[in-house]
Parts: C-alpha cells; sequence; structure tokens
C-alpha cells in the first residue's frame, strides 16, 4: 500500500478542495490511491463543497455568544447565498457553534492567508532559533520549521483550529461539511471578541 505522505495528501486537497485531514483520511481508507480517496471525498459532499467556494456570499448571519458569567462575549458574521438558508435554524446553530469556537479557542486570523507575513517570518525565525538551541542539525531545520508552521495556523487561524464539539475535525472542514449540507458556499467573514479587562487593537482605555 502506497504511504499517505503530506505530499500526497496536499495534491488530494488541491484537486478537491477538502480539508487537510478528510485528505488523509480519505487517502487512508483508498489504500493511497488518489482516484479512490477523489471518489470517497465526491461521496462525503466535501469535493463537492469545493466547488462552491467562489460563489458570492451575499447573505448570512451575525451569531452571538456570550459566556457565563458576562466577561467573555464574541460576534461572528456568517455569509452564505441566500435568505432562505440564512433563516434555517439549523444554519444558525452552525454560526453560533462557530461564535463558541472563537470564544474557546481565540483565534487571531480567519485563514492562515490572513496571517501577516512579518507575522510568519518571526514565528519561522522563533523555530528556527528553538530547533538550532536543541541541536538539531541543520539539514533538517527547514521541515522542522514547517511543522512548527503548522501548529502556529492550528492554534492562531480559526479555520485550522480543531473544532471544539469534535477534535477530529477542523472549523475549516466543518465549514465544508456545511457548504456540502445546505448547497451553498459559507464563508466566515469577520468577528469580535472580547473580554473584559482586554483592549483590543485600534481601541484605547478609558
Amino acid at each position: 500500500m502506497p504511504e499517505v505522505t503530506a505530499e500526497l495528501v496536499k495534491k488530494l486537497r488541491e484537486r478537491t478542495g477538502a480539508g487537510m485531514l478528510a485528505c488523509k483520511k480519505a487517502l487512508e481508507e483508498a489504500g493511497g490511491d488518489m482516484e479512490k480517496a477523489e471518489v470517497i471525498l465526491r461521496k462525503q459532499g466535501l469535493a463537492i463543497a469545493a466547488k462552491k467556494a467562489s460563489r458570492a456570499t451575499r447573505q448570512g448571519v451575525i451569531g452571538t455568544y456570550v459566556h457565563p458569567g458576562a466577561q467573555l462575549a464574541v460576534m461572528v458574521e456568517v455569509n452564505c447565498e441566500s435568505d432562505f438558508v440564512a433563516r434555517n435554524p439549523e444554519f444558525q446553530a452552525f454560526v453560533h457553534d462557530i461564535a463558541m469556537q472563537i470564544a474557546a479557542a481565540n483565534p487571531l486570523y480567519i485563514r492562515r492567508e490572513d496571517v501577516p507575513p512579518e507575522v510568519l517570518e518571526r514565528e519561522r525565525e522563533i523555530a528556527r532559533d528553538r530547533a538550532r538551541a536543541q541541536g538539531k542539525p541543520e539539514k533538517v531545520l527547514d521541515k522542522i520549521v514547517e511543522g512548527q508552521l503548522e501548529k502556529f495556523y492550528q492554534e492562531v487561524c480559526l479555520y485550522d483550529q480543531p473544532f471544539i464539539k469534535d477534535n477530529n475535525a477542523t472549523v475549516g472542514e466543518l465549514i465544508q461539511q456545511n457548504i456540502a449540507k445546505f448547497g451553498e458556499n459559507i464563508v466566515v467573514s469577520r468577528f469580535v471578541r472580547y473580554k473584559v479587562g482586554e483592549i483590543q487593537e485600534g481601541e484605547t482605555g478609558g
């Protein structure tokens, strides 16, 4: 059976648009066969969801979550294509789950593409310096740095974070599942997270 390598997972993701974890699972189930794995993803609706990713999302709802004790609150805008889906109770419950995710996991960005280049460069330098300090050989530093960057994305990017209700899926994969479920493109466009005593960027204290 062919080894399910990161490169193989990446290729399947590029072909289908499905999440990394979903692609890895599909390849493992398919014994490393790319065509069979793509069929598995299509049956799950994840490859179909990827085809909708370019469609405009001009409807949606603003979801809120206030943590018990009223010390922490989140507002998040999640967009879809139609008012029909926006008014669907299941869609609104999904948006509430996203708000809870933001409250619990405190992402700094929505997608990894949103991370500023200077922040990525800083994280690369930190990871490289740490690996050198641990005596790691120069030839493996790049691989170590990229591995640390993946962990960084999982911590600070909403779409890459493990979903709080199911750690076997990322938030991005949860969104893809809902795209397949509702038959419309769905995106998280913005959010704000307030915690009592914390000053948000761009705000001033009173």
